[in-house]
């Protein structure tokens, strides 16, 4: 008797994928329209796909397989208003042909989008895309994404290129953008390239947008990025231009500014946290920086 065999054998996967990226917003064959953007861009699609491929399309096309038996599924169209037609089509691409086509335009919005309908292949290729080509301009975006959605490896990258060219990436538009916490979280860093007089003038411009965008108080918008300013590091006299700017804006609380002092009074860094008198890779060496280790004698 003959013996049995059975396996599974595969084509090529290359023209299998050719021929469903010709599906991509096809109308023929499709049974869901979307209506996406400002634009109201029409986009064609077919519902088994997206269904097979996506629990939220699943849920949002009515194939949860909860509903009664012969209940008529929404028909649409489905109106997308707050999402780019590029980005919903790199979307459709990657769950038809499990690929996508990005660029430094979309691949941010792609990554929100794919972590809101829980595409985590198409998040990986996302933060592995923009690691990839990340700029001067655009790192600051990507590091407040990175931590609006949780990833924490372009965090740290997004960080690391930050410390790289800090005193280029302070005067982009995408720094004056952060979040507080997010510019806090970067204040915290020993390794970043600036001086710490230019980090303060930095910070302060950073306030300034974030009070007139939010309508909020500079002092305010500013409290827990500033905490991370390192005063002590500055000389005497700039510690003194410092304390005149200051009187314009409040930027800095006073008793800030009266520990600086304290710590150049006392020439030690002793009634300052440790951090606060710990020089930066970028910082320009001062005199009396050797008064602020703890160990000096």
């Amino acid at each position: 008797m003959a013996r049995s065999c059975s396996a599974r054998l595969q084509g090529e996967a290359a023209a299998f994928t050719a021929a469903l990226r010709t599906l991509v917003n096809n109308p023929q064959f499709s049974d869901v329209t979307f209506v996406v953007g400002r634009e109201q861009q029409r986009v064609f699609a077919h519902r088994c796909m997206l269904a097979c491929r996506c629990q939220a399309f699943r849920g949002m096309l009515g194939g949860c397989g909860e509903d009664p038996p012969g209940s008529v599924p929404p028909q649409g169209p489905f109106v997308l208003g707050n999402v780019q037609p590029d980005v919903f089509l790199a979307v459709i691409e990657f769950l038809y042909t499990n690929s996508v086509s990005l660029n430094s335009h979309i691949a941010l919005e792609v990554l929100t989008s794919s972590v809101e309908y829980g595409l985590q292949d198409l998040c990986k290729l996302c933060v592995e895309f923009i690691k990839d080509t990340l700029s001067v301009e655009q790192v600051c975006e990507a590091l407040q994404a990175a931590v609006t959605y949780g990833q924490a490896d372009l965090q740290q990258h997004c960080l690391a290129f930050i410390e790289s060219c800090t005193a280029a990436v302070v005067r982009t538009r995408g720094f004056h953008e952060l979040s507080d916490t997010v510019l806090a979280r970067v204040l915290r860093s020993d390794r970043l390239a600036v001086d710490e007089l230019d980090l303060v003038q930095a910070v302060r411009e950073w306030a300034h947008v974030s009070s007139a965008v939010l309508g909020r108080p500079v002092p305010e918008v500013a409290a827990l990025p500033v905490r991370e300013l390192r005063l002590p590091l500055l000389a005497p006299s700039e510690l003194a231009t410092l304390e005149s700017h200051n009187q314009r804006d409040l930027l800095i609380p006073v008793e800030s500014i009266a520990a600086a002092w304290r710590s150049h009074a006392l020439r030690r860094g002793s009634g300052v946290p440790p951090q606060l008198c710990r020089p930066r890779r970028g910082t320009r060496p001062r005199d009396h920086h050797r008064h602020l280790d703890p160990h000096a004698k």
